[in-house]
């Protein structure tokens, strides 16, 4: 089961600000699906897959004074841009490849959600 941090307990976590936070998600150093709503009694909260999230502001903060933040994002999108899923078929009969940036889910046919998996791989 995977585990959430809220978007208050990142900002307090981390000592930034709610502006911050998403003008780093405008700029594509923080991922826009890693924004879940998430339905509450009092409404929605958004919340982040937790241990991509906190690894994530570790590394822009630790790096943020060496590095400007579009060197950063910059930095961010080469990781993923070229990366894909490579499918070896049974028998021999070929390879399929999906670029991973066009991947919106992959699982099991349980339901086994393999797509946190390979974010942080791509991390």
């Amino acid at each position: 089961m995977e585990e959430f941090i809220s978007k208050k307990e990142v900002l307090a976590k981390y000592g930034i600000s709610y502006g911050a936070l998403y003008r780093w998600k405008r700029m594509g150093l923080i991922p826009e699906d890693w924004f879940i709503r998430q339905s509450t009694q009092t409404g929605q909260e958004t919340v982040f897959p937790k241990t991509l999230m906190c690894a994530r502001m570790e590394e822009i903060l630790a790096q943020k004074n060496e590095n400007s933040l579009e060197e950063l994002a910059e930095t961010y999108r080469k990781r993923t841009e070229n990366l894909q899923l490579v499918i070896r078929h049974a028998g021999g009969t070929g390879v399929s490849r999906l670029d991973l940036a066009d991947i919106a889910w992959i699982g099991l046919s349980d339901g086994t959600d393999l797509t946190q998996m390979l974010r942080e791989a791509a991390i």
